[in-house]
């Protein structure tokens, strides 16, 4: 695997769940040679002491694991990892994107993935959680809550409140609905969304949009047959209400 010229910063630190050995070496280099420090765990059932002790600023895991499986991991580690989780699985069937997302993986890889890609998605995961005195560029003023009737979104401690009830967003869906709600009243295609949350273009085929959208629903009680709050425009993509939220 060749060096991508764009390099990320070194401080991060990720923890590779991989039972290949071959993969996870080619996987390590590659990363590595792109500014990157990663640590390896090869079993799921050893993983998950790994993960809440070295509390890496992401974890890369694989879904088929000798001892316990990705699913399995994600879901034991989710209360006291916070985390990004990016799913890396040989199995392109819908209802293991929608489990993995479900129980608190941030986004997903189906293997074989190209070098690129994966590094394209770890790069927008750790963007997203990154210290504001690491980020570069940037010198406007943010705008830190947005409330909406019954729903009360802060971006500085990424929390949302529903009914004053506070509600647990993993990294990827809390991006999501900061997104749409900073764009209230306006459409988002799903390339308009895989581009600001990733920088990649919407492929056509990727599920993971509507899967998340789904799952935003689920969370804010947004009735999904007959959503309020969040709407499908078909044939567009998707509209952020304002006055959903309404009591």
């Amino acid at each position: 695997m060749n060096s991508d010229a764009q390099t990320l910063s070194p401080y991060h630190t990720i923890l590779l769940v991989e039972d290949d050995v071959r993969l996870s070496a080619l996987v390590v280099e590659y990363l590595q040679n792109n500014g990157l420090q990663i640590e390896t765990e090869f079993r799921g059932d050893t993983a998950v002491d790994r993960i809440l002790s070295l509390q890496p600023d992401l974890v890369i895991l694989d879904l088929m694991l000798p001892g316990l499986d990705g699913f399995e991991v994600c879901k034991q580690v989710r209360p006291n990892y916070h985390g990004p989780i990016l799913m890396l699985t040989a199995k392109d069937e819908d209802i293991d994107q929608v489990v993995g997302l479900e129980i608190g993986a941030d986004d997903y890889v189906v293997k074989p993935a190209a070098p690129r890609l994966l590094l394209a998605r770890i790069r927008a995961l750790l963007r997203r959680t990154e210290p504001e005195s690491h980020q570069q560029g940037s010198s406007t003023v943010k705008q830190d809550k947005l409330s909406f009737g019954r729903l009360t979104i802060h971006s500085d401690s990424r929390t949302v409140s529903l009914n004053q009830t506070e509600i647990e967003f993993t990294t990827t869906e809390f991006d999501l609905l900061w997104l749409l709600a900073t764009q209230a009243g306006r459409i988002l295609s799903r390339d308009d969304i895989s581009q600001a949350l990733s920088g990649i273009e919407y492929d056509g085929l990727d599920r993971s949009i509507d899967i998340r959208i789904s799952r935003l629903r689920k969370l804010l009680h947004d009735d999904s047959t007959h959503p309020k709050g969040i709407k499908t425009v078909r044939g567009q993509g998707y509209l952020f209400v304002a006055d959903g939220w309404e009591a």
